[in-house]
């Protein structure tokens, strides 16, 4: 069969797209990843507080693609790792508590279509035994399930990587017409003028500044936060929000905080007189 090659500035797509491996237990499974990441032209490999890296047996289970292992970033928090991207998604096999726009490996590709300007994006996986934590898969835009056989479901992570990997290859190929560079990014971008989508760091940052003025005017209680927190991160979520409608956020947020302390002041110089 003959391969299908990428155009040279094709790239540029899989350039915009990280792997994160959440708390990977295995150090050669980190290894095997890498290898299904450079076969499929991916290179940002971000690892989460992995229990061994580097490793010779990374090394060896990456069977040439030590570039991707060697460029690899290491982070503390998921949070940190993704933090400057304005699209997640999270891989899930498991139904949770609050449901979270679920989405199979091949639609991706609609998603990129629908929003040019998510990018750059990131692919998060969990632990080998337990996958994602629930705190983990909010800050996912989307949750991503790989249809399985449901009778035997466990796949590998360095299996479910490849699987992922491959659909982002397609993926570029879907779309080197339209978004095959970062040209092409850039002139999305400019089209829609702030109308870009909003990173983690952006949507995590207007969600404290919620939870502080929901705190702030007894609306929210700390000790007790029940499922509000998850669900304010599924609205978020849901809403895309782009860097202009976090911005207006924030600022009726911070408008709210003043009329606060001014109504306090004012109240406190009542009682006073």
């Amino acid at each position: 069969m003959t391969e299908q090659t990428l155009p040279s500035n094709t790239p540029d797509i899989l350039h915009n797209i990280k792997i994160v491996l959440c708390q990977t237990s295995h150090p050669g499974n980190i290894g095997a990843a890498a290898r299904a990441m450079k076969t499929m032209g991916l290179k940002q490999l971000v690892l989460v507080n992995p229990k061994q890296f580097p490793s010779e047996e990374a090394t060896a289970r990456a069977s040439g693609a030590t570039d991707v292992l060697d460029n690899a970033k290491v982070v503390a928090s998921l949070e940190e790792g993704i933090d400057d991207c304005r699209l997640v998604i999270g891989t899930s096999s498991r139904n949770r508590a609050l449901p979270w726009p679920l989405v199979e490996p091949r639609e991706i590709k609609s998603i990129i279509e629908r929003e040019p300007t998510a990018l750059p994006m990131a692919i998060v996986f969990g632990r080998e035994s337990t996958g994602l934590l629930n705190e983990e898969l909010q800050l996912c835009h989307y949750h991503v399930n790989i249809p399985a056989n449901p009778d035997y479901m466990s796949l590998n992570l360095a299996a479910a990587v490849q699987v992922i990997c491959y659909e982002c290859r397609l993926l570029a190929l879907g779309l080197q017409s339209s978004l095959h560079s970062a040209d092409a990014i850039e002139e999305a971008e400019a089209e829609v003028s702030g109308e870009r989508k909003a990173t983690v760091k952006q949507t995590e940052g207007l969600y404290q500044h919620f939870e502080s003025v929901m705190t702030e005017t007894g609306f929210f209680d700390p000790a007790e936060p029940k499922l509000l927190p998850a669900r304010l991160h599924r609205l978020f979520a849901k809403a895309q929000l782009t860097e202009a409608e976090v911005n207006i956020m924030r600022g009726f947020l911070a408008s709210m905080t003043k009329h606060i302390k001014y109504k306090s002041n004012n109240t406190d110089k009542s009682d006073e007189d």
